[in-house]
């Protein structure tokens, strides 16, 4: 039983967090915030936010792209992949729901680690601990920036892992995808 495994009867209480992100692209500050929130929790779900959405310029990436990110720079990095759950959830655009919707397609847990104040609130409010994730050079990891720079054939690379630099470069053509979803016939 892990240190801050509990017994309750027969049933072993595991803490276990939850991190939500779109990871559009995964980049190394999402590498750093799981590294982080694995300090204080046993397991940790990694929630692919907007699963449902893919193909356009704020969400380019499937959430199996996603998934896939995730997992090679988990793997890559050589975090115990036993203490990850990542699992994807779509929108629900009632807040009053989200919280609900999220709890239907993970595993039970009981900290949520996050900075976006609505998820903060509506986590907060539903009864759950949160948890401020310590940012890694935030004006400088965002998934924003990273397709910016892929737009402008700029060094993205050097902001996601390895891993993942390779899988959008080489196995789905991801640069031009973005590049692609930026273009607009609109006049002016």
């Amino acid at each position: 039983m892990s240190p801050s495994a509990t017994r309750a009867g027969n049933i072993i209480v595991v803490n276990r967090g939850l991190y939500v992100g779109r990871f559009q692209p995964f980049h190394k500050g999402h590498l750093c915030a799981i590294q982080n929130a694995l300090q204080t929790v046993d397991e940790l779900i990694v929630v692919i936010g907007s699963a449902q959405y893919s193909h356009n310029s704020r969400n380019p990436f499937t959430a199996g792209e996603r998934l896939v990110m995730i997992q090679r720079a988990v793997t890559e990095t050589n975090l115990d992949e036993n203490k990850l759950w990542i699992v994807p959830v779509p929108d629900v655009h009632l807040h009053m729901l989200w919280v609900s919707a999220v709890e239907g397609y993970t595993p039970k847990f009981n900290i949520v680690f996050t900075n976006e104040p609505l998820t903060r609130r509506l986590f907060s409010e539903a009864g759950y601990h949160v948890i401020d994730i310590p940012f890694f050079d935030r004006k400088v990891y965002m998934s924003t920036l990273v397709r910016e720079k892929m737009i402008r054939d700029d060094n993205w690379k050097e902001f996601v892992p390895p891993s993942v630099a390779e899988f959008i470069t080489n196995e789905i053509d991801g640069v031009n995808r973005v590049k692609a979803l930026a273009l607009t016939d609109k006049i002016g």
